[in-house]
């Protein structure tokens, strides 16, 4: 009987594979010559000439006559390591795949699967299928297809060996793992050649997984040196800087999280901190190109809801999407370090402490909406007085939306403040007071936070 026919008959389920899949041809039971596969170990079988339906079960009876309902056994509940299932493609005109499967002595027992053309191969593309064998007339254009429908999978290709290899080289350029020859396929050729073909897909899979993942780590790194900038505060004397960031636990590596601080020739010192709504590469880079807009915008002189409406041009122009917008909280710190000016753009307040008062919220009534969220939004500018030694911390809303406990209860702004405050009453500041107060976040939240945090620190001591 043709591999064509093969293909598309349905084996009896005494046939069917290890798994249940559908491995051997209906007519391989008259075969005397087709070696049969020991049975498993276990319960016995349903009878192939009464099989149970799927999610049936069968019957036993006790020594008091007693019938009890047993679930049916599945074959594949445990797979067999020693098994490796090949999915021939083809028509196997010289009849070379009609075992069950082959077997050398110390290695693992080959389970074939057998497919007519492409199409039909499809439908038993699996994830326990671990290498496919290719007996195609266009063995090469077949090779791409099946590359692409199968990309984790290991290829060989079966050819005729008339060519002087030139077939079997160009397929291996292009992606299969290696070639057999049809006159020389036996039970130890096959074995090797597919247990070969596996391990050498698992080794290109694992230096490809590593190539990608130092790629990233490099593009991660160039990010994160535009979202996290050398402040300019030179000249800024009894100011001390300090900042934190962290990407949220489900992205591992960059958010859209922003912040930067620079002094201009007048002595001003400007402060700001930002979010992108999203999360990963796209937020990030967007992230970047709406922090270095706004350092360019202040070192030109801009500021207050000028620099605020230029900046929603920039995210306007520069979004994948309507739906994109961006928090923002801008302080223009006067150069004499006693008074302030803020404006929110749907970011929340930032907090200020003293050693005479306890750590308060500044100010945020007369915020405005985030930005690309309305064309024709405003932002009020807000006074905020400053006097003697304080400190001025900005945050994002991932250091207040962390859990406390195992409830839904979230930290809050509020709890942010009795936190610090209690750090800042134990004598921490700068980088201290921002990595206590961060580890305490994390520990109340049970892990590491599901939101980027970023928090930047600014202290006035005489």
């Amino acid at each position: 009987m043709s591999a064509a026919r093969r293909g598309t008959e349905r084996p009896s389920d005494t046939h069917r594979g290890a798994q249940g899949r559908e491995g051997v041809p209906a007519d391989a039971s008259t075969r005397h010559d087709a070696p049969q596969e020991p049975p498993a170990p276990g319960p016995a079988p349903a009878r192939s000439s009464d099989p149970a339906p799927a999610g049936a079960t069968a019957t036993g009876s006790t020594a008091t006559g007693q019938t009890l309902a047993l679930p049916r056994q599945r074959q594949d509940t445990v797979p067999d390591p020693l098994v490796l299932t090949l999915l021939v493609i083809g028509d196997d005109p010289a009849g070379a795949f009609t075992a069950p499967y082959f077997h050398e002595s110390g290695g693992p027992r080959i389970r074939l699967l057998r497919a007519r053309n492409l199409t039909a191969a499809g439908r038993l593309l699996t994830d326990d299928v671990h290498c496919i064998l290719l007996d195609l007339p266009d063995v090469l254009g077949g090779l791409q297809q099946v590359l692409r429908l199968a990309p984790g999978t290991a290829v060989l290709v079966l050819t005729d060996g008339t060519d002087d290899g030139e077939t079997a080289a160009e397929a291996v350029r292009v992606g299969a793992q290696d070639h057999l020859v049809r006159d020389s396929v036996d039970g130890g050729t096959v074995t090797r050649a597919v247990r070969y073909a596996v391990e050498r897909k698992r080794a290109d899979l694992a230096q490809r997984q590593l190539t990608q993942t130092r790629l990233l780590a490099r593009e991660n790194r160039r990010l994160e040196r535009g979202l996290l900038p050398t402040p300019l505060l030179e000249g800024a004397t009894g100011l001390r800087f300090a900042s934190r960031y962290r990407p949220g636990r489900s992205r591992a590596l960059l958010g859209g999280d922003f912040y930067d601080t620079v002094r201009t020739p007048d002595g001003t010192v400007h402060a700001m901190i930002g979010d992108v709504c999203g999360h990963g590469p796209d937020a990030a880079a967007l992230g970047v190109e709406l922090r270095i807009a706004w350092r360019a915008l202040t070192f030109a002189g801009l500021g207050g809801e000028e620099l605020l409406r230029t900046m929603q041009d920039v995210l306007v122009h520069e979004r994948a999407d309507e739906e994109i917008f961006a928090t923002l909280c801008a302080v223009d710190i006067a150069p004499d370090g006693r008074s302030a000016e803020l404006h929110l753009a749907g970011h929340p307040a930032p907090m200020l402490a003293a050693p005479d008062r306890p750590p308060a919220l500044l100010p945020f009534e007369a915020g405005g909406p985030a930005l690309g969220l309305l064309p024709d939004a405003s932002w009020d500018r807000i006074g905020v007085r400053l006097d003697g030694e304080w400190s001025l911390m900005l945050y994002t809303d991932g250091l207040i939306e962390g859990r406390i406990g195992k409830g839904t209860l979230r930290l809050g702004q509020e709890g942010m403040i009795g936190l610090a405050g209690q750090l800042m009453a134990a004598g921490l500041g700068g980088e201290e007071l921002l990595d206590a107060t961060m580890a305490k976040v994390r520990e109340l939240n049970g892990g590491e936070l599901t939101d980027d945090v970023a928090v930047v620190l600014l202290e006035r001591q005489p």
